[in-house]
């Protein structure tokens, strides 16, 4: 998409640390050049309430599903009029910033910013969102606490001292106009990849449902389950609670005084961790470990399956997954299931069991009107599971691994087809 864009002849350093060079007919201003920030307060309430969005921008209140609000309680929020810039200033290094398309109200404590002088506003929405700039932002912004958990602002009289690159106007619409088309493509290439990995999903789902509920032999006499929505099984698997066939740890309640980072200590497992497609180490806290602390019953080994407690259901699947190799030392955080196959049990077949849709259809009635959804130890042990001998486990893994592969290199094989063919048309 960016193949074909040139450089421009010469460039300039810009004296900006954020940014090392501009295109030397571009001019570095301070934003209070460029815009102005307005104070126009609504007397009556009765227009629109607009909210600020992170992807959709300013968008009506009540259209987005937002609670009716009473006119009287909008007085004294601030105008907002097509042709200027809202800035949310708690958020706005987060680009939290939007243009209406309507006159309407928004939060008193947003920023309404008027152009100074002639500009295309969408260039500027453009550079205000971007990630560089919303570090400066970040860094400027004043108040209490720090983080996303702080109350920091970004006041005008701090932005606007702030300088920005301004290309002539028919280069700011150019610019515009390339990532408005860039943004498109990008979007469609987005939900072309959401469907397939949609299809995907479902594929698998089906691979293990069958697999799990029938074995793989299409022949085998059945029997009745005993549970309504699984109906006959093979004659001889078993129908058993699964804390019959695991041993059951939950985590320690570490204190997060005691966290360190020195190399010698051991990674703690917790909830962030765990996802539907493994583990994850890029938010790791450490414990350092004395002798005959008492802490071996919560050492993670390699095999044990591991379950998020809190929100173990996500748009992905399950956050469930198994110890491998590169998992270890580590040892479990509360909120956090560490479950150990017996002998009767294949750990992969438990890990199939637990990502599969029958373990969400049964813990989805658990948390029917509850607000955080979190899963005990005793509603784990409370599954009912269909185990057949642990070899013929062992096979039913092997085939879902083998489902899962052939799978994935249709996904890749579509995937690389459909960029080919958009590569093709690009060319002609």
């Amino acid at each position: 998409m960016i193949e074909g864009l040139r450089p421009y002849p010469e460039y300039r350093e810009s004296g900006l640390p954020w940014l090392p060079s501009v295109p030397c007919h571009w001019q570095i201003n301070r934003l209070k050049t460029i815009f102005r920030e307005v104070d126009e307060r609504s007397a009556t309430g009765k227009e629109s309430l607009l909210s600020l969005r992170m992807n959709s921008g300013l968008v009506d209140h009540h259209l987005m599903g937002g609670r009716r609000i009473l006119p009287s309680a909008l007085v004294n929020y601030k105008r907002a009029y097509p042709g200027q810039i809202v800035m949310n200033r708690m958020r706005a290094s987060m680009g939290l910033f939007g243009i209406p398309a309507k006159v309407g109200l928004v939060s008193p404590d947003y920023a309404v910013l008027s152009p100074l002088r002639e500009i295309v506003l969408g260039y500027y929405l453009q550079l205000f969102k971007s990630p560089i700039l919303g570090r400066v932002f970040r860094m400027e912004s004043r108040g209490l606490g720090t983080g996303e958990s702080g109350f920091l602002r970004l006041y005008f009289d701090t932005f606007g001292v702030l300088s920005v690159p301004l290309p002539p106007p028919d280069e700011q619409t150019a610019i515009v106009r390339f990532l408005d088309h860039a943004n498109r493509k990008i979007d469609g290439f987005i939900r072309a990849k959401r469907k397939l990995i949609a299809l995907l999903n479902e594929q698998k789902q089906a691979i293990i449902h069958r697999a799990v509920t029938r074995g793989l032999n299409p022949n085998v006499p059945l029997k009745p389950s005993g549970i309504p929505w699984l109906g006959d099984i093979p004659q001889h698997w078993e129908v058993m609670r699964l804390g019959r066939a695991i041993n059951l740890v939950t985590g320690f309640p570490f204190k997060s005084e005691g966290f360190t980072q020195k190399d010698s200590a051991v990674r703690l497992l917790r909830g962030i961790n765990v996802t539907p497609a493994g583990l994850r180490w890029d938010a790791t806290v450490l414990w350092e470990r004395t002798q005959n602390d008492g802490l071996e019953p919560f050492e993670l080994g390699v095999g044990d399956v591991v379950l998020g407690m809190d929100r173990p259901v996500i748009a992905s699947g399950v956050r469930a997954a198994r110890i491998e190799e590169n998992d270890v030392p580590s040892m479990l955080l509360q909120r956090v299931a560490r479950l150990r196959p017996t002998e009767r049990l294949d750990g992969g077949f438990l890990l199939v069991l637990l990502r599969g849709k029958f373990f969400a259809d049964y813990i989805a009635p658990i948390f029917t009107g509850i607000s955080v959804p979190h899963l005990s130890p005793d509603q784990i042990r409370g599954f009912k599971v269909m185990l057949p001998p642990k070899p013929e486990q062992e096979e039913v893994v092997r085939h879902i691994e083998s489902g899962f592969f052939r799978i994935q290199r249709v996904f890749i094989c579509r995937d690389t087809g459909q960029a080919r063919q958009g590569g093709s048309r690009r060319r002609s």
